[in-house]
């Protein structure tokens, strides 16, 4: 598949300047792709940000040459990206669990972080149920929190705010300043995407009269939307993340669609006899 080549492509060339300037997107331009497209795909696929990747490879390559050679701990440090010593062995330590002088003793463990080759297995056991929506513009209102887009902290981080908006009552403001039922649920959006982290907001439609100043106000530019659906579930049990996960390891590398900047968000309905049903989404323009 031309997206897996791609992706090795991109790989490759982070490894051949390991040592330079992270350049977003020329890394992305060796996936023929947008240097946003690039990094949410790449963080899906491998848990972890392109950042990430480059800085524990650095530090891979840091130790090995720690144990073999006698080159002083600052040229090491500047080598590999590093303007102090101090900062060096504040990331060192973080992932090898020792300094970079003690990396040199005879018999300590250091962690090695190895180079990423891309592999896709088919599965095709399940379906994808999705549709394609051009929407025009829209406003939503509502309430957010920064999260930390690193491996599986999302999955629990948002969880964790839903909690507690609905025990301070944040929630219940949102139905009665919308003006919707308890019934009728609130959704949430993602947006302001960096390299680490994003926006997180529960939401829902902007009414025609006016809501209280403390709330957030997003205005959503008319955009195509891949829309995917995790089907009815009871008891509100649906399991949207996984929804996420195959979006971006399953649906994307083999569509003929590509993210565009955007909001994504995740619409909750309710569908009567305590049966929920949970939708994904993303903006996206074709290939």
């Amino acid at each position: 598949m031309d997206w897996l080549s791609n992706m090795q492509n991109a790989i490759d060339y982070m490894e051949e300047n390991i040592l330079d300037r992270v350049d977003y997107d020329k890394i992305a331009q060796c996936a023929y792709t947008s240097p946003f497209h690039f990094q949410r795909m790449f963080s899906m696929l491998t848990g972890f940000t392109v950042g990430e990747y480059i800085r524990n490879r650095r530090l891979t390559l840091a130790a090995q040459e720690l144990s073999f050679s006698n080159t002083k701990v600052t040229d090491i440090a500047f080598k590999y990206g590093y303007e102090t010593s101090e900062a060096f062995t504040k990331a060192f330590q973080r992932l090898h669990g020792v300094t970079p002088s003690a990396a040199r003793e005879s018999g300590v463990k250091l962690k090695s972080f190895s180079r990423l080759s891309i592999q896709i297995t088919l599965k095709g056991d399940k379906e994808m149920n999705y549709r394609i929506e051009e929407l025009q513009a829209f406003e939503m209102f509502g309430v957010s929190t920064e999260i930390n887009d690193i491996g599986e902290q999302p999955y629990t981080e948002i969880p964790e705010y839903w909690q507690k908006c609905i025990l301070d009552g944040t929630i219940d403001r949102i139905h009665k300043d919308a003006g919707i039922s308890e019934e009728t649920q609130v959704h949430a959006t993602l947006y302001n995407r960096r390299d680490d982290a994003f926006s997180y907001m529960i939401c829902y439609y902007l009414p025609d009269h006016d809501v209280p100043d403390e709330y957030e106000k997003l205005s959503v530019p008319a955009l195509t939307w891949a829309i995917f659906t995790t089907g009815i579930c009871t008891d509100g049990e649906c399991d949207i993340q996984s929804i996420w996960k195959r979006i971006w390891t399953e649906w994307f590398p083999t569509s003929n669609y590509e993210q565009v900047v955007g909001p994504e968000f995740e619409m909750t309905y309710y569908r009567g006899n305590n049966s929920y049903e949970q939708e994904v989404w993303i903006p996206v323009i074709k290939k």
